[in-house]
């Protein structure tokens, strides 16, 4: 029990000393650390930095890089080129000033699911944003749930193919594709949308209602395109519809027909297809979709190597955070306390289904992270897991979008990095926007998963 209550001091310091500011990359083995010493002389505590913390943290490193910064150099092309903002500008055109926090979601979520970042959507997305509300005269508070909707929920884990990063965790787990579940996937991402929706648009009926406008703020600057001539958006969404093709037919179609034999081979770590096909084919869909763009906006960027430098770099903070949020979940993990916590998880139900949902968003809240929340849980129980889905006859298909839906979940709470990021970049304070950004990227979130795995249950997968 003491053990137990280690875990939750440390989770609680993490919690709020990243919510003071303080960057979980430095939090991250400290926390652990109070965690190892509630635990007792059987859990040393440089032997769990060096032998469990570094160790899980490299594993997520040289499993997932390629997708950070692959992500990342292309949103800075989509950024730099001007791409972002044409395609972010143009909806708002066509939706209407009227209906301005719709043209921020949905400027958000073509963006994110064309495999843009979320951190340069929120960045290119926010000055465009923030324009909208304040000529329809419409509370900038509401501006980070518009984001949030957007960016972290159904373009994040329901929608199928999806290059998102949660999208491609489950695959090795349950040997299925990003494709998962489409059907249920779909459903899962409309539930998400209306119900930020209509919540958003109740906020602003009752703002309207009490004369509350855009306010007086102290605007942050806006960054912009280097770009001296903007592409038309034609051009600029060209790159975006790459990465969602490509994605699909590499997965279906190109990578099974290859003879990839040579990976049961103990030099390629003796696995199989379907434990990487998923990240295969999003890296490939990324370099292609990084090609396009240049190839498309080559005499629009002020400096190439300037904007492929920033975007390596700038997929180093989020990786290493996120991989330190791996290895301290990890290290929780690996205390004796922790079998506890796991059994409670597990002991809530014995449909397999409902443990994933249970299991991901206790993970993903304990980190504040949907990715490194999801790969503990997964690497704790996925192989119980798909061992009773199969005995019960379930499709793994269900498991993955459940897990990465789940991710999605608690992730966003209070701590996560993104959220603090978001509300930095719009000039605003969690006090001011928080409880939209739960409505919509947390509540919704949770809500449209149990919706999904009713569903599921109901009529099957599909």
């Amino acid at each position: 029990m003491i053990g137990v209550i280690g875990i939750i001091i440390s989770l609680a310091l993490l919690m709020y000393l990243a919510y003071r500011g303080i960057n979980v990359l430095f939090l991250a083995p400290i926390c652990a650390t109070v965690a190892v010493l509630f635990s007792g002389l059987d859990s040393p505590v440089l032997g769990t930095y060096t032998q469990v913390f570094m160790v899980e943290l490299g594993k997520y490193l040289a499993k997932f890089f390629p997708l950070f910064m692959l992500g990342a150099i292309f949103g800075k092309l989509m950024d730099d080129s001007g791409s972002a903002t044409v395609i972010a500008e143009w909806i708002a055109k066509k939706v209407g000033a009227e209906r301005a926090l719709l043209a921020i979601v949905l400027a958000c979520g073509l963006l994110t699911y064309g495999g843009v970042s979320l951190f340069v959507v929120a960045f290119a997305v926010y000055p465009i944003g923030a324009a909208l509300l304040r000529t329809s005269d419409t509370p900038k508070r509401l501006l980070p749930g518009a984001i949030a909707l957007g960016s972290f929920t159904f373009t994040m884990t329901a929608l199928p193919y999806t290059p998102s990063i949660q999208n491609a965790i489950p695959s090795p787990f349950f040997g299925t594709n990003t494709g998962a579940a489409p059907g249920l996937g779909i459903i899962g991402g409309l539930l998400m949308f209306a119900i930020g929706m209509l919540w958003l648009t109740r906020r602003a009926h009752m703002a309207q209602s009490k004369g509350e406008g855009y306010g007086i703020h102290d605007e942050p600057p806006a960054t912009a395109a280097t770009a001296e001539r903007r592409p038309s958006f034609a051009i600029a969404l060209a790159p975006i519809i790459v990465v969602i093709l490509l994605n699909f037919v590499f997965t279906n179609y190109l990578l099974p027909a290859m003879d990839t034999s040579f990976l049961a081979q103990p030099r390629y770590g003796a696995t199989k297809l379907s434990a990487v096909l998923g990240i295969w084919s999003i890296i490939i869909a990324l370099i292609a979709a990084c090609l396009t763009c240049v190839a498309l906006n080559w005499t629009r960027y002020a400096n190439l190597t300037d904007t492929i430098n920033k975007g390596t770099f700038g997929s180093m903070l989020p990786i290493f955070n996120t991989a330190s949020e791996v290895g301290y979940g990890s290290v929780v993990a690996s205390l004796p306390a922790f079998a506890l916590v796991r059994d409670a998880m597990t002991a809530v139900t014995t449909n397999p289904v409902w443990a994933t949902f249970v299991a991901v968003n206790v993970l993903a809240g304990i980190t504040g992270s949907a990715s490194g929340g999801m790969s503990i849980a997964l690497t704790a129980v996925g192989d119980q897991l798909l061992q009773e889905a199969r005995a019960d006859g379930i499709s793994a298909q269900i498991l993955h979008r459940v897990a990465a839906m789940s991710s999605g979940g608690f992730d966003s709470l209070p701590h996560n990095g993104a959220v603090i990021t978001l509300l930095a970049i719009c000039g605003l304070t969690h006090k001011q926007s928080y409880v939209d950004i739960f409505v919509c990227s947390v509540l919704g979130p949770l809500l449209a998963t149990v919706a999904v795995i009713l569903l599921n249950q109901a009529v099957g997968t599909f």
